[in-house]
């Protein structure tokens, strides 16, 4: 019985040493993350903390070189329009009505003036009588030619029956094809009638006088009881235009430039232009074309120069001078490139530098320095717009060094 008592005892595991060994395994492992914790810590107060700093914005100069204009050519003119006519009539009649006065503002196809009609109305009314009458014929013969086939089937009837004999067929036949003739003829007629009743309501239409264009009437040249005639008929007692019509937005100059100095002129060139009559306004205008052919008798070239502004004090065939401007660079410029406040800059080794705000951290710059006013210094080269530079660099500033912006400028 003892023997088999002692041969379980030996079956049975022990486990004191296995719970021994765990425990020791824990306390390693807690003393490792101490020591990483305490590493992490004492590396963290051992950083540089970043320095407090104040910077400035390096800016482009906006205007590289400012633009001044200069004349280069004085010269003197006429206000002319580009769309004026003097409104005649189509045909030699007498006037009745003129319905415009001097100043007065016209639309397009206004009514300007009447012509006496009552001849035209008279040949009028003879053509659209003649129109009717040949109508009328032509419908006669319609209802003829009608009444001729009706015989001419009747007839054909009966021959075939050997009643009627094939003369009078033939004869039926005959006034058949008569009566169309006569109404192809007619049919022209009526054409004729047609055409020459619209030439006369033309004839009629012509007896009014409208405006071609929209404007201003600048002259009345004809009064009621006056003949007017498209043509000049020679002795002055007939008149050759109703009224003189201006389209005040055409207006524009024209100056005949002296040969020699046309080389002064160019296209779409800056013009200012005074008027005589208000010595004190400067007008702005522009070149609009340089005419390509000269005068041989005045040795002189035509440009025409337009306003940038219309104005009601601008009139036709006033007087006015004009100064031709050309731009150019002023002298004295500020120079390219960018421009920081002037304690940015510092001077290491013989050398201008500037540290610059990069990702959080200074970054030594070597810059190229133009030119310095009282409190800035335009850097040509080093530098681009919209870069943070430090001002007054803070003791133990390096490249590399962490640093904040404490007070942005």
């Amino acid at each position: 019985m003892s023997v088999k008592k002692t041969s379980l005892d030996e079956l049975r595991i022990d486990r004191s040493g296995q719970k021994r060994s765990g425990s020791a395994g824990w306390i390693l492992a807690g003393i490792i993350l101490a020591a990483a914790l305490l590493a992490l810590l004492l590396w963290w107060l051992n950083q540089p903390k970043p320095l407090p700093v104040q910077t400035g914005v390096a800016r482009a100069n906006s205007v590289n070189a400012p633009l001044t204009e200069r004349t280069v050519l004085n010269a003197s003119g006429y206000v002319t329009a580009r769309r004026e006519a003097t409104v005649s009539s189509k045909v030699t009649g007498k006037v009745v009505q003129v319905l415009i006065e001097e100043g007065m503002r016209v639309e397009e196809g206004q009514v300007l003036a009447r012509l006496d009609d009552v001849n035209v109305k008279a040949s009028l009314a003879l053509a659209e009588a003649q129109w009717l009458s040949a109508k009328a014929s032509l419908e006669e013969t319609r209802v003829r030619i009608n009444e001729a086939q009706i015989n001419y089937r009747r007839t054909s009837d009966l021959t075939k029956n050997n009643i009627s004999a094939q003369a009078e067929l033939d004869r039926a036949e005959a006034e058949v094809n008569s009566l169309k003739a006569r109404l192809q003829q007619q049919e022209a007629l009526v054409t004729v009638a047609e055409r020459d009743l619209a030439g006369w309501q033309q004839h009629l239409e012509d007896t009014v006088i409208r405006a071609p264009f929209g404007g201003v009437v600048t002259s009345k040249n004809a009064q009621p009881g006056e003949m007017i005639s498209p043509v000049s008929a020679g002795g002055g007692f007939t008149r050759t235009g109703i009224c003189t019509i201006v389209d005040m937005t055409s207006l524009e100059i024209e100056i005949d430039v002296n040969e020699s100095y046309i080389n002064r002129v160019q296209p779409a060139q800056a013009v200012v232009a005074t008027l005589d009559a208000y010595p004190e306004w400067k007008i702005p205008c522009r070149v609009i074309a340089i005419i390509p052919t000269a005068d041989r008798q005045k040795s002189t070239v035509r440009v025409r120069v337009g306003f940038d502004a219309l104005d009601a004090r601008i009139l036709p065939e006033m007087s006015i001078k004009v100064a031709f401007r050309e731009t150019e660079k002023a002298s004295g410029s500020e120079p390219s490139g960018v421009s920081i406040p002037k304690t940015a800059v510092q001077k290491r080794e013989g050398r201008d530098v500037v540290m610059v705000i990069r990702d959080g951290r200074a970054e030594r710059r070597a810059v190229t320095v133009s030119a310095t006013s009282a409190d800035a210094v335009f850097v040509s080269a080093g530098l681009a717009d919209g870069e943070r530079v430090i001002l007054d660099g803070p003791p133990g500033l390096t490249d590399g060094t962490p640093v904040f912006d404490d007070h942005p400028q």
